[in-house]
């Protein structure tokens, strides 16, 4: 499974944490089950996000604008203020092996999460 992650600018690695936490218990699936964390290339400097990857013991990788665009976000989002279709579900489907969301976007706070296999 890949965790596509949305934030808020200065979200705190609990906040991050916990909404990964969260959305995992909604699909009745584990931390160890997930092969990669993923969000937008502009997020890679967030240091709660960086943070909430380390504690998890999860890599997290940093997809680049473009490729996020290849991908149709089904819901809608505020990524297009930065030109982007959307985050949590274009990370989530672009670095997944099957390109299927099985949670789509939820938002926790001020981090949004969408799940895909």
């Amino acid at each position: 499974m890949i965790v596509g992650i949305g934030t808020r600018r200065g979200v705190t690695s609990q906040e991050v944490i916990d909404a990964v936490n969260r959305a995992l218990c909604e699909v009745n699936a584990k931390p160890d089950s997930v092969r990669l964390l993923a969000s937008a290339r502009m997020k890679e400097n967030e240091a709660g996000l960086l943070e909430a990857a380390q504690v998890l013991g999860i890599g997290i990788e940093f997809v680049p604008h473009e490729v996020l665009n290849k991908f149709d976000a089904p819901s809608a989002s505020q990524a297009n203020r930065f030109g982007l279709n959307g985050v949590a579900e274009p990370a989530a489907l672009a670095l997944s092996e099957n390109k299927e969301l099985i949670m789509r976007k939820r938002v926790y706070g001020r981090i949004t999460i969408a799940i895909a296999q």
